[in-house]
Protein backbone atom coordinates (compact mmCIF):
# COMPACT_ATOMS: atom_id res chain seq x y z
CA UNK A 1 0.00 0.00 0.00
CA UNK A 2 1.29 3.54 -1.00
CA UNK A 3 0.80 6.41 1.42
CA UNK A 4 1.53 9.42 -0.34
CA UNK A 5 1.63 12.96 1.43
CA UNK A 6 -0.36 15.28 -0.15
CA UNK A 7 -1.34 18.15 1.62
CA UNK A 8 0.49 20.45 4.09
CA UNK A 9 -1.66 23.52 5.80
CA UNK A 10 0.78 26.15 6.37
CA UNK A 11 -0.70 28.86 9.12
CA UNK A 12 -0.47 32.42 7.71
CA UNK A 13 -1.97 35.68 9.36
CA UNK A 14 -2.59 37.15 5.88
CA UNK A 15 -4.29 35.02 3.02
CA UNK A 16 -3.68 37.45 0.08
CA UNK A 17 -0.16 38.35 1.31
CA UNK A 18 0.60 34.63 1.69
CA UNK A 19 -1.22 33.74 -1.62
CA UNK A 20 1.08 36.43 -3.30
CA UNK A 21 4.15 34.99 -1.69
CA UNK A 22 3.97 31.78 -2.53
CA UNK A 23 2.30 31.70 -6.11
CA UNK A 24 4.38 35.22 -7.43
CA UNK A 25 7.99 34.73 -5.17
CA UNK A 26 8.07 31.07 -4.95
CA UNK A 27 6.19 29.73 -7.99
CA UNK A 28 3.83 27.52 -6.78
CA UNK A 29 0.49 27.16 -8.80
CA UNK A 30 -2.32 28.29 -7.50
CA UNK A 31 -4.76 24.83 -7.45
CA UNK A 32 -8.10 26.75 -6.20
CA UNK A 33 -8.89 29.80 -4.09
CA UNK A 34 -11.90 29.13 -2.55
CA UNK A 35 -14.38 31.77 -0.79
CA UNK A 36 -16.76 29.38 1.56
CA UNK A 37 -18.65 32.14 3.76
CA UNK A 38 -17.14 35.71 4.82
CA UNK A 39 -15.20 33.31 7.80
CA UNK A 40 -14.31 30.65 5.42
CA UNK A 41 -11.90 30.71 2.43
CA UNK A 42 -9.15 27.79 1.49
CA UNK A 43 -6.23 28.21 -0.98
CA UNK A 44 -4.45 25.48 -2.17
CA UNK A 45 -1.00 25.86 -3.97
CA UNK A 46 1.47 23.60 -5.45
CA UNK A 47 5.22 23.45 -5.85
CA UNK A 48 6.28 22.68 -9.61
CA UNK A 49 6.34 19.12 -9.98
CA UNK A 50 5.22 18.03 -6.55
CA UNK A 51 2.99 15.41 -5.66
CA UNK A 52 2.21 17.69 -2.20
CA UNK A 53 0.33 20.93 -2.02
CA UNK A 54 0.48 23.40 0.79
CA UNK A 55 -3.26 24.79 2.14
CA UNK A 56 -3.77 28.05 3.18
CA UNK A 57 -7.23 28.74 5.22
CA UNK A 58 -9.25 30.29 7.72
CA UNK A 59 -12.85 28.88 8.88
CA UNK A 60 -12.35 25.45 7.54
CA UNK A 61 -8.65 24.54 8.15
CA UNK A 62 -7.00 23.50 11.83
CA UNK A 63 -6.21 27.10 14.09
CA UNK A 64 -2.43 26.87 14.11
CA UNK A 65 0.01 30.32 14.82
CA UNK A 66 0.76 31.71 12.02
CA UNK A 67 4.13 31.45 11.41
CA UNK A 68 4.43 28.43 13.72
CA UNK A 69 5.96 25.69 10.63
CA UNK A 70 9.22 24.89 10.85
CA UNK A 71 11.65 23.21 8.42
CA UNK A 72 9.30 22.68 5.24
CA UNK A 73 11.78 21.29 2.89
CA UNK A 74 11.76 21.73 -1.01
CA UNK A 75 14.09 19.36 -3.26
CA UNK A 76 15.32 20.51 -6.75
CA UNK A 77 18.09 19.12 -9.24
CA UNK A 78 20.12 22.08 -9.06
CA UNK A 79 20.31 24.00 -6.10
CA UNK A 80 22.59 26.93 -7.81
CA UNK A 81 19.72 27.78 -9.84
CA UNK A 82 16.91 27.38 -7.59
CA UNK A 83 18.98 29.87 -5.24
CA UNK A 84 19.58 31.93 -7.90
CA UNK A 85 15.41 32.30 -9.07
CA UNK A 86 14.90 32.65 -5.60
CA UNK A 87 16.81 36.01 -5.29
CA UNK A 88 15.01 36.96 -8.35
CA UNK A 89 12.12 36.99 -7.45
CA UNK A 90 12.74 38.89 -3.92
CA UNK A 91 13.15 36.33 -1.83
CA UNK A 92 15.17 36.53 1.33
CA UNK A 93 16.94 33.10 0.65
CA UNK A 94 20.07 32.31 2.50
CA UNK A 95 23.84 31.58 0.81
CA UNK A 96 24.11 28.06 -0.20
CA UNK A 97 25.38 26.21 2.55
CA UNK A 98 26.64 22.23 2.90
CA UNK A 99 25.48 20.59 5.53
CA UNK A 100 27.40 17.04 6.59
CA UNK A 101 28.83 14.78 4.25
CA UNK A 102 27.83 12.31 1.54
CA UNK A 103 28.06 9.20 2.33
CA UNK A 104 28.31 7.88 -1.08
CA UNK A 105 30.21 9.33 -4.02
CA UNK A 106 27.87 11.70 -6.05
CA UNK A 107 27.82 13.24 -9.20
CA UNK A 108 27.41 16.66 -7.86
CA UNK A 109 29.11 17.36 -4.24
CA UNK A 110 25.84 19.65 -3.85
CA UNK A 111 23.77 16.75 -3.85
CA UNK A 112 22.61 15.31 -0.75
CA UNK A 113 24.15 18.40 1.72
CA UNK A 114 23.47 21.50 -0.41
CA UNK A 115 20.74 23.49 1.07
CA UNK A 116 19.19 26.98 1.14
CA UNK A 117 16.90 28.08 3.88
CA UNK A 118 14.03 31.14 3.48
CA UNK A 119 11.03 32.14 5.82
CA UNK A 120 7.53 33.44 4.70
CA UNK A 121 5.99 36.69 5.21
CA UNK A 122 4.39 35.24 8.43
CA UNK A 123 7.99 33.19 9.70
CA UNK A 124 7.07 29.99 8.54
CA UNK A 125 10.35 28.46 7.62
CA UNK A 126 11.65 26.12 4.25
CA UNK A 127 14.97 24.72 3.41
CA UNK A 128 15.62 23.60 -0.05
CA UNK A 129 17.95 20.45 -0.80
CA UNK A 130 19.56 19.47 -3.98
CA UNK A 131 19.00 16.16 -5.02
CA UNK A 132 19.73 15.34 -8.42
CA UNK A 133 20.40 12.16 -8.60
CA UNK A 134 19.24 9.05 -6.62
CA UNK A 135 20.60 5.39 -5.38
Amino acid sequence: MNWTLEVVIVPVSDLDRAKKFYADQLGFTVDHDTVISDEARVIQLTPPGSGCSVVLGRGVVPDMPPGSLRGLQLVVPDLKRAHAELVERGVEVSEIQVVGQNPRPVPDPLDNVGFVFFADPDGNTWGVQQISSRP
